[in-house]
């Protein structure tokens, strides 16, 4: 001890972090019944059944949809595909899993191995993927005050387990690998990933180490967290508090499962964390192994579309659109596939970046929704856009006027503007006494612009376009103030 202090408060500490993120698999039905697999909002415990309520004698039977789709993620990921996967029995006892066991995988998973790479700022960060596997979803427990309820609807849902390697090292990384994922399995159409629903929820393993060592310290993991928010915020806590437990010269003395309070903004002791013996793990007696034939492997790797990050670095390169603007149009697949649409049809990136990433995005974020909840088609954005550059309607009148009626309509603009009489105005005659007329009412930056003062002349344009209620062609406006000063 120095002046009262440990050695351990001069050491520098590096956070070890690993996620587990289970995404619900979208599909129809259950991953080993007929059940409907859509339990949001919905009545309790109507979608359920002998073999989801695991009733004696009932015998599951293998989605294949929800196999083919975790494959697609898993070759997303870059992961590799065994032949042959096998399902196990994990035992725990639980009020909302109603079997008293999970339909889970354990030493033979779907796949295995991969990686995913991502931006953080003005570096790359990959990180390593342990494994992606299937199971059974648990129900859902709704707490009040004289006990519990049960909704089982949720039990038997299908679900990817997505284990990641301890590769990252802040809360700002691991969200930054979550958004990531995120976007995988919405691109490759595996699951919606919507945390609203809870559709995906993230585990965080976190332990401290001395900085430089590369060994493995006792780990806390965070359960259930279902924002991306409360796994930022959860990791952080988590990371100053095993720092200050290193310091004092009490780091943990063996794992834990801790939990996440989100009003307090503090984690909290549940139970020593469980191992693998704890869950007993064994083959599950009723599902055969899996075989998964190659050339069904290869067939499904056809389907997965050029994914985000790619994405991204091509909208840069061929397109030549700002880091940012690229980011927003790569970050949903929906957003990036009405994008590229109205290129195609306008060969006008620039305007296209434009109209989307501002006046329709503006619209989606105030109103919560995607864009495929909204009334303006990639079609109709292609036509109003035709209008700008065929010089018929003005770029102000578009985001303005037309498209606000577009938006709360889903009217054609064509049939906006000449219904509202928006033509813009390319008549010379009509622009010249326009300009003869604001030139008059205005000899003071008519004298600063004469004076050498080129920001007056924005002033008298302006005014030409209230004079003709914005219909005037602007540039001929520009043009012909110019010449008549």
């Amino acid at each position: 001890m120095i002046w009262g202090l440990s050695y351990n408060q001069f050491m520098e500490f590096e956070a070890v972090i690993g996620l587990e993120i289970h995404a619900q698999i979208s599909t129809k039905s259950k991953m080993f019944c007929r059940c409907d697999n859509d339990s949001w909002e919905k009545e309790p415990n109507i979608h359920t059944c002998p073999v989801c309520m695991g009733f004696p004698g009932q015998l599951p039977v293998t989605n294949e949809e929800a196999v083919k789709k975790g494959v697609v993620a898993a070759l997303a990921l870059d992961c590799e595909i065994p032949e042959y996967c096998k399902f196990d029995r994990k035992n725990y006892f639980y009020p909302d899993s109603p079997k008293g066991y999970q339909i889970s995988q354990f030493d033979e998973p779907l796949s295995q191995n991969g990686k995913i790479e991502f931006d953080m700022g003005d570096r790359k960060v990959k990180v390593g993927i342990t494994r992606l596997h299937l199971e059974d979803d648990a129900g859902k427990l709704t707490h009040v005050r004289n006990g519990s309820l049960v909704d089982f609807n949720r039990a038997g849902t299908p679900l990817m387990e997505i284990v990641s390697e301890p590769d990252m090292h802040s809360g700002d990384e691991a969200e930054a690998y979550a958004r990531e994922i995120q976007k995988v399995l919405r691109y490759v159409g595996s699951s919606e990933a919507d945390m609203e629903k809870g559709m995906m929820r993230f585990d965080a393993s976190v332990s401290i180490r001395p900085k430089g060592e590369t060994n493995l310290n006792h780990r806390a993991e965070i359960k259930n967290l279902n924002s991306f928010r409360s796994l930022n915020s959860a990791i952080n806590y988590e990371i100053g508090r095993q720092t200050e437990l290193w310091e004092v010269g009490s780091p943990l003395d063996g794992p834990s499962t801790i939990g996440w309070n989100d009003e307090k903004g503090e984690t909290y002791f549940m139970r020593k964390k469980e191992e693998s013996d704890d869950y007993r793990y064994f083959p599950e007696p009723d599902i055969p192994p899996l075989y998964i034939d190659k050339k069904l492997v290869e067939g499904l790797k056809t389907h997965i579309p050029e994914m985000p990050g790619v994405k991204k670095k091509r909208y840069m390169e061929e397109m030549g659109l700002i880091e940012d603007d690229a980011r927003i149009l790569s970050g949903d697949i929906r957003l990036a596939q009405y994008f590229e649409e109205v290129v195609v049809a306008t060969s006008d990136s620039k305007k296209a970046v434009s109209f989307i990433n501002t006046v329709l995005m503006k619209h989606l974020k105030e109103e919560l929704i995607n864009i495929d909840d909204q009334k303006v088609t990639a079609g109709m954005m292609s036509e109003l856009i035709k209008l700008i550059n065929s010089g018929e309607i003005s770029n102000n009148l578009a985001k303005g006027e037309v498209f606000e009626e577009m938006y709360k309509t889903g009217k054609d603009p064509k049939e906006i503007v000449e219904e509202k009489g928006l033509k813009q105005v390319s008549d010379s005659g009509a622009i010249e006494v326009a300009c003869k007329k604001v030139i008059e009412e205005n000899p003071g930056p008519v004298e600063d612009y004469k004076n050498g003062k080129d920001k007056a002349i924005g002033f008298l344009i302006g005014m030409v376009m209230k004079e003709m209620k914005g219909q005037a062609n602007p540039q001929m406006v520009d043009e012909m103030m110019r010449k008549m000063l």
